[in-house]
């Protein structure tokens, strides 16, 4: 006999007089730069994210999930397309997961739920945005419904911190230091006008629309949130969540760097110029206050979706998933921002509330991005398809059946594989390191070197997961900035009756 899909199990247990629909409505919201600052995470003590810590009542709490790559692009690409960077190609932002061959022959996730009845809804950043030389694609391709998210708010020119322009508490500093290099501009403060306008805000309130709508076909929406992504401006009122006086810092050591070491023993990382500008003129606890800041108006944005689908009628048959897209540096490691193979860049907060949920489920296995396409077709009853993601479903039903690690890739041959007790990472120079979580949460003792019968088994066995195949990286796009004109073209070129 075929089993039900589970989250029709779930709903016949909730609601025994309830005949379940056979499929049932999505809404994923996707949150930029996310780490596991949420209150239900535990990250940060201090942390008020309210609004996701009530849907963490009803939700299984994904506790150590991880990014396919520590990175926007190669993360989101590896979610959306179901292969990870070492099969694509997109190992960074700048490589459009288009010009790989597996994702030419293969519906992205929204795709196949469109190939398969569904009515799929986007707004915000979901995809990673790229120049085609004929416009931008913003993944809008992938979509039955697509809106482009706008918005402002300005800057109050009095709160604005910006190692870029070397400016504090809205002043340029003479000689200022550090200014140079770092990607997006590392600045913060408040806008000049309230939530209202802003583009997180306003998006929130289109998917408010959404959800009150009839639609005549299952719906899968899907939520872009662009925040705690830099720059940290958001309204005031989120600053004023978080006392500076008695705001709590992540531990560092300035020696944390000095057992990693290539084959020649020279050094392999020194601190980043985010951290020498923050330490230089004292502003970590600032930098924590807007990081966390940010945090809350996303999670005040997503309050308005969730609150939104509550009031709705399609409250009792819609799964719910809210991701980050990787983690976040703030001072450990001695480095702001993303793009590590350590933990507090490739773990991130998960959560999954299915229809019927009526209490919250923590699951400690190392679950990653790549596993949500594979998941959600097999949740929803949807055909299988072979994807390099496993789907998490045996979790829902039990959050301690036995599972294995997961990797990380950041570019070809760097790569990530954490168990919950393990931690191994090696560099395309052969440089290695390997951590135990349990004794070194903070990833402070590199134990690679160290030479004892458990650590040797450990990193074999880590090191089995590893890719076995990488491909190429993809060419580099024509750009990332915005030039405005959306490249329409692209639509065409996508025939669901023919993608896999």
């Amino acid at each position: 006999m075929k089993s039900l899909p589970l989250f029709t199990s779930l709903l016949l247990l909730a609601t025994p007089a309830l005949a379940a629909p056979a499929k049932p409505n999505i809404l994923m919201i996707a949150v930029d730069d996310l780490n596991d600052w949420v209150g239900a995470f535990g990250g940060h003590p201090q942390a008020k994210t309210p609004h996701l810590d009530r849907l963490a009542q009803t939700s299984m709490v994904f506790r150590n999930a991880s990014c396919p790559g520590p990175v926007c692009g190669p993360s989101r690409s590896a979610l959306l397309s179901g292969f990870r960077p070492s099969a694509t190609g997109a190992y960074g932002n700048q490589q459009n997961m288009l010009q790989s061959k597996l994702v030419q022959t293969h519906a992205t996730l929204p795709e196949y739920f469109s190939k398969h009845g569904y009515r799929t809804i986007s707004r915000g950043k979901i995809f990673h945005k790229h120049d085609t030389g004929a416009g931008m694609d913003h993944g809008h391709w992938a979509y039955d419904v697509w809106e482009d998210a706008k918005g402002g708010g300005g800057q109050k020119p009095e709160t604005v911190y910006s190692r870029n322009k070397g400016i504090i508490a809205g002043r340029k500093i003479e000689n200022a230091k550090f200014m140079v290099g770092g990607g997006t501009e590392f600045s913060w403060g408040a806008t000049a006008q309230g939530k209202e306008v802003t583009v997180d805000y306003r998006t929130a309130k289109w998917f408010e629309q959404q959800l009150q709508e009839n639609h005549d076909k299952p719906f899968f929406m899907i939520a872009g949130i662009s925040k705690p992504h830099l720059p940290w401006f958001v309204p005031q009122e989120y600053y004023d969540l978080y006392d500076l006086e008695t705001l709590k810092v992540p531990e560092f050591r300035l020696d944390d760097l000095d057992d990693i070491v290539d084959a020649q023993g020279k050094k392999k990382f020194k601190p980043s110029e985010d951290f020498l500008w923050v330490q230089e003129y004292g502003l970590q606890k600032r930098a924590v206050q807007a990081y966390l800041a940010a945090t809350s108006y996303a999670d005040a944005c997503i309050g308005v979706m969730l609150d939104a689908l509550k009031k709705s009628k399609h409250a009792d048959n819609t799964l719910v998933i809210v991701w980050g897209d990787h983690g976040w540096h703030l001072g450990e490691k001695l480095r702001y921002r993303k793009a590590t193979l350590w933990k507090e860049s490739t773990q991130l907060p998960l959560l999954v509330s299915l229809p019927g949920m009526k209490s919250r489920q923590d699951c400690s296995r190392n679950v990653n991005l790549l596993d949500l396409y594979p998941s959600l077709i097999e949740l929803c009853g949807l055909p299988a398809k072979q994807l390099d993601g496993r789907s998490f479903k045996p979790l829902l039903e039990n959050p301690t059946v036995p599972w294995t690690p997961t990797v990380t890739t950041l570019g070809k041959g760097n790569h990530s594989v954490i168990s919950e007790q393990w931690h191994y990472i090696v560099y395309d120079d052969g440089t290695e390191e390997l951590y135990d979580l349990v004794k070194d949460p903070l990833e402070w003792n590199n134990l690679v070197r160290v030479k004892s019968p458990e650590l040797g088994q450990a990193r074999t066995h880590l090191r089995s997961f590893l890719p076995k195949n990488e491909v190429d990286g993809l060419p580099k796009s024509t750009g990332e900035k915005d030039r405005g004109a959306i490249d329409m073209s692209l639509k065409a070129t996508r025939n669901l009756a023919t993608l896999k």
